[in-house]
């Protein structure tokens, strides 16, 4: 039996209610940087108050930091783990989605370690001197980083279960990967009640990056036993709830199905890490911001796995994600691997997301070359993953084959 090493050390309070519990916590600090997005849904749907209501009743002081961009940028992030020093706050509460605990993992890196200039004056860091890759400096984190909790407002990135993040740098064009052990969560609340008012567009965009999550670490080369127990279990429950999440917004039990699943998403990613598919689309929003991560990955999903099909990477795992997704014995025998690309076409279908377009986001045919080299040259780590190695030559064919 093969060997594995498996560490999540995450507090998680799981389930609708859950966030009626944060007051009774022990929480890591007497004073909490609140980060949330600069939108105004957890404001108007009173979930910023409810969380500022838990940390009054157990004592804790709290600043807002309400800035976060769907793609978290660099400069952002410095700023707000310098805010959170300024304020001599002494751990970081993410309330909100992936973009936002990304960010604040960010901020609590930021917030540990200052930089000194050279009269010896005391100013804000730079998180890319801890990011990877491209023009980052993939230098260690010196000081230990801020404690961080998390109350999740979506069933997307799984980040409030893993130590990694993603950041963006708008200078340069680079969407790359910051991770650290001690980066994990200390607590983390997933209440699928706060999910509820989640409109069916972001649903599904989020939904599908769960999605994605469980099947890249199912398919990922370096794939372990505990992961694979995970994923079966996150590819089963996001592909039996995301479409009634999308068309039935107010069905608790599938947003609770759904939150699952994107909570073993993060699980996944902490077992083995997605693969070229995520690498591709990081390239695509580190040229275009706007787009969302899920929506860039619903685009070239089909082509990304229908190559790896084609190449008979790894033909058993497709086989067993497309019986997972649904299809029948008949439709396995017929299709064999390629049922999993019609599974996940159907699904598409039935959230309303096959009409989803490249253009609708700025992106033009002629760029899709750099993008792909883009992809390729920063985010290598992820495309180590893939069951069968890409070239920028096939990552421009995935891209053109899901252009419109």
């Amino acid at each position: 039996m093969e060997t594995y090493s498996f560490y999540a050390p995450t507090k998680v309070l799981f389930g609708p209610g859950k966030l009626g519990e944060l007051g009774d916590q022990k929480l890591p600090g007497a004073k909490a940087l609140i980060v949330t997005t600069g939108g105004k849904s957890v404001k108007a749907n009173g979930y910023l108050a409810r969380v500022e209501a838990e940390l009054d009743r157990a004592g804790v002081k709290h600043v807002l930091f309400d800035r976060i961009e769907p793609n978290p940028l660099r400069d952002t992030v410095n700023a707000g783990g310098w805010l959170a020093r300024s304020e001599s706050c002494d751990f970081v509460l993410a309330l909100g989605g992936g973009s936002v605990m990304d960010a604040s993992k960010g901020i609590c890196a930021i917030a540990a370690n200052p930089a000194v200039d050279a009269e010896g004056n005391v100013t804000a860091g730079d998180i890319w001197t801890y990011v990877m890759g491209g023009t980052a400096k993939s230098q260690p984190i010196p000081n230990d980083p801020l404690p961080l909790v998390c109350v999740t407002t979506t069933a997307g990135t799984g980040s409030e279960a893993d130590a990694g993040a993603v950041i963006s740098c708008e200078e340069t064009d680079e969407k790359l990967r910051l991770g650290d052990p001690r980066l994990f969560p200390s607590l983390s609340v997933v209440d699928p009640e706060l999910m509820l008012t989640v409109p069916a567009r972001l649903t599904a965009f989020q939904g599908f990056d769960a999605l994605f999550h469980n099947v890249e670490c199912f398919i990922a080369k370096n794939h372990t036993l505990m992961g694979d127990m995970i994923c079966r279990e996150g590819i089963r429950n996001a592909a039996a709830s995301l479409a009634t999440c999308v068309n039935d917004g107010t069905n608790l039990e599938a947003r609770t199905q759904l939150a699952f699943a994107n909570t073993l998403g993060g699980y996944a990613m902490v077992c083995s890490g997605c693969a070229g598919c995520h690498g591709t689309e990081h390239g695509m929003s580190a040229h275009h911001h706007d787009l969302p991560h899920g929506a860039g990955l619903i685009m070239i999903a089909c082509a990304y796995h229908q190559h790896m099909i084609d190449v008979h990477a790894c033909d058993d795992r497709y086989v067993e994600m497309a019986r997972l997704m649904g299809a029948s014995e008949a439709e396995l025998a017929e299709q064999g691997p390629s049922a999993f690309v019609t599974e996940l076409s159907r699904l598409k279908r039935e959230c309303g997301m096959d009409e989803l377009k490249m253009s609708d986001w700025g992106i033009t045919e002629d760029e899709l070359p750099a993008i792909a080299e883009n992809a390729i040259t920063t985010n290598d780590a992820l495309f180590g993953h893939d069951p069968s190695p890409l070239t920028v030559n096939d990552v421009t064919a995935i891209l053109k084959a899901s252009y419109r």
